[in-house]
């Protein structure tokens, strides 16, 4: 009898007690802390999972490219539409950039007595960061998004299934050509838009200042090295290559219809945005500091 007593007073306590645990549960489960940590870790799976993706397409990338299995055609197309088509867009931004940054400059170090150092600063800055960074920008808002939504409608109208069924590789079909167009074509196109920065860089600085062109170019001259130029050329090559492999893993992990596709794209341009900063900040770590 005291045996059985004994065993219903333990039941009614681990009765109590898991109740007491649901409760508590469940009203640390409305609080604003469970909200908010869980919030931090479903987008931490998001952001590993996409991490993931990207470099196990990357890695077949590298595969595909090491085996020659290259579409010609196509890749001279894609080349096209890199670095021809996105050109005058680039060359705006970037010459817009170098007059906004001229007009404050030139004008300031001619007060304070520094006008024969106006064009190495900003030929330093140019060649060194805004050219090839505002060049990343505008590719990545006129070239990633588009390659984002083109492939993220493939993938949500089943023309990727198609071309599975078919026993195609997608991603020697999509990828390869894709990446290769910005590996080969991002120099080339910040190498040009550098240029157009300078000379924009000199005309705003004689027209707010009054810098002589030979004073501003002679200075210029100082403060070229062919460091800055080959770091600028390695980084436009990484920040091409790395825009179109996000944009392109993006667009081929959507799904959900249309909404799916402005997420995808949304998602490119966001991941392309802070991979290139990124990658710019490990490079002037590594070269500049």
């Amino acid at each position: 009898m005291v045996n059985v007593f004994i065993q219903a007073v333990a039941i009614k306590k681990n009765f109590l007690y898991n109740q007491a645990m649901s409760s508590l549960q469940k009203y640390y489960k409305q609080s604003a802390t469970y909200k908010i940590a869980s919030g931090i870790l479903k987008e931490l799976e998001k952001f590993l999972d996409t991490l993931g993706k990207i470099s196990l397409n990357g890695i077949e990338v590298v595969k595909c490219i090491l085996k020659l299995q290259i579409d010609i055609k196509e890749l001279i197309e894609q080349c096209n539409r890199f670095g021809i088509t996105s050109l005058p867009i680039t060359l705006s931004i970037v010459g817009m950039t170098s007059i906004i940054v001229a007009s404050q400059v030139a004008l300031e170090m001619v007060k304070q007595g520094g006008g024969n150092f106006v064009g190495l600063l900003m030929t330093i800055l140019i060649v060194r960061e805004v050219g090839v960074i505002m060049s990343g920008f505008a590719i990545i808002s006129m070239i990633g998004s588009s390659l984002a939504s083109e492939i993220a409608t493939m993938r949500v109208t089943e023309q990727i299934d198609a071309i599975e069924v078919l026993k195609v590789n997608p991603i020697r079909y999509l990828f390869v050509p894709r990446i290769l167009s910005g590996f080969i074509m991002m120099p080339p196109v910040v190498l040009i838009a550098s240029a157009v920065g300078v000379i924009t860089g000199a005309v705003t600085a004689k027209l707010t200042s009054g810098l002589g062109y030979r004073a501003f170019f002679d200075s210029a001259w100082l403060g070229i090295y062919m460091k800055d130029l080959g770091v600028s050329m390695l980084k436009a090559f990484c920040f091409g290559g790395v825009i179109a492999l996000i944009s392109c893993s993006c667009g081929y992990y959507a799904s959900g219809g249309a909404k799916g596709v402005g997420e995808a794209t949304t998602k490119a341009v966001v991941w392309s945005f802070v991979a290139i900063v990124i990658l710019d900040m490990f490079f002037a770590m590594a070269f500049f500091f």
